[in-house]
């Protein structure tokens, strides 16, 4: 009689606790060691997150702060290694269903997706990615990131996100492979630059102003951006602003882990929660197999095999055509295939030469050629 009360009993205050909420309450655990700005800062957020957050409910995992009795506690020595052992055992057993932690050991395919406010409108957009890598490849890296970003937003309601590549190395490579998937019959909305000329590859008026939901870059300089859009008011040892270094996601990986940083404060540690517990409840881990399963359908594998342009060109010794004036120039070829590009024009007795304009990597060459040009470097796979 007794067991059928208590369950009786949890089952009540499963409804009550759903009422209050307005929905199902998540359950996140939040690591309670680690930040430089210590242990209490921990404990704070943990209380900010369930004042501001009603469906959120955190559990701290490590030692016991006093005066924190409001919290839920999974109690560890002051051991980084008990810390971390106490919440893989809570996800393994479901007494919580997401974490944030200062450090996680991600394996190889598995990243993290910030989210960040933008300076211009106060607008929200998200940093794909931020912390991990999702392959050893940068170019590959960067499509898998624009993919999972996209995951990670549907997963917290943004239903059509739109996308943009920042400019770094590799991002007309990784523009002209989600064009692909996207004609292939991959469902991606492109986002459009606030600059006149347009266009999907942003430059940093576009990230300040947070001009798409998802900007696509590679892992080092998606953490740096998580950084300064974090702390910039507050001199860097204090990261005031955003969300974090956002949720786990990978191809087959199981988990929704959010990462913060030693130097996160508060605000941010709670919203971190809040953005884990949202991707909890929009099942993360199966939006990410669902994106997947379509970017395969539209030639996934065969487009990232085939991202490099041949190597024939760079390995043949290839003599330049004679000298003649420069008045015209072909935009968006890669950084890292311009010098190839070149010499496959030099092989068809064009003459070109490579130079970085404002908007990123140039090819040269006399306008009389432009058109022929264009044709040739298309049928390669520079443009």
């Amino acid at each position: 009689m007794s067991e059928i009360r208590r369950l009786v009993g949890e089952a009540l205050s499963e409804i009550v606790e759903t009422a209050v909420s307005g929905g199902p309450r998540i359950s996140v655990g939040l690591m309670a060691t680690g930040s430089e700005h210590g242990a209490e800062e921990l404990a704070q957020a943990g209380l900010l997150a369930q004042g501001q957050y009603p469906n959120v409910k955190v559990v701290m995992i490590g030692p016991k702060c006093a005066g924190y009795d409001d919290l839920e506690w999974i109690e560890t020595p002051n051991c980084d290694a008990d810390v971390a052992s106490a919440m893989e055992k809570a996800l393994k057993e479901g007494v919580i269903q997401g974490a944030v932690a200062m450090h996680y050991p991600f394996p190889m395919g598995v990243t993290t997706i910030g989210r960040v406010v933008t300076p211009a409108k106060g607008k929200d957009m998200i940093i794909a990615s931020s912390t991990g890598t999702t392959a050893i490849q940068r170019v590959e890296a960067m499509v898998r990131n624009a993919i999972y970003g996209i995951a990670v937003a549907k997963s917290i309601g943004k239903r059509n996100p739109t996308v943009g590549i920042l400019n770094v190395e590799g991002a007309q490579l990784v523009f002209r492979a989600l064009c692909q998937l996207k004609e292939k019959g991959y469902d991606i909305t492109f986002g459009t630059s606030i600059r006149k000329d347009g266009g999907s590859v942003l430059r940093g008026n576009d990230i300040l102003a947070g001009a798409v939901d998802v900007c696509v870059a590679d892992t080092l300089t998606g953490n740096v951006l998580m950084k300064m859009f974090s702390s910039f008011n507050s001199g860097g040892t204090y990261e005031a602003l955003g969300w974090g270094y956002g949720p786990s996601a990978g191809e087959g990986w199981p988990h929704v882990i959010s990462i913060i940083s030693r130097a996160s404060g508060a605000p941010v540690i709670a919203n971190a929660l809040a953005y884990n517990a949202a991707a909890v409840h929009g099942n993360l881990p199966a939006q990410v197999a669902e994106e997947m399963a379509k970017a395969k359908r539209a030639g996934f594998d065969d487009i990232i095999a085939g991202l490099q342009p041949k190597p024939s060109a760079a390995a043949e010794e290839i003599a330049p055509p004679p000298a003649e004036p420069t008045d015209d120039e072909i935009h968006g070829i890669d950084v890292l295939s311009i010098e190839d590009a070149v010499r496959v024009l030099w092989k068809e007795k064009i003459y070109a030469e490579s130079a970085m304009g404002c908007t990123g990597p140039v090819v040269k060459l006399p306008a009389k050629y432009t058109e022929k040009a264009k044709e040739i470097l298309k049928a390669n796979g520079y443009l």
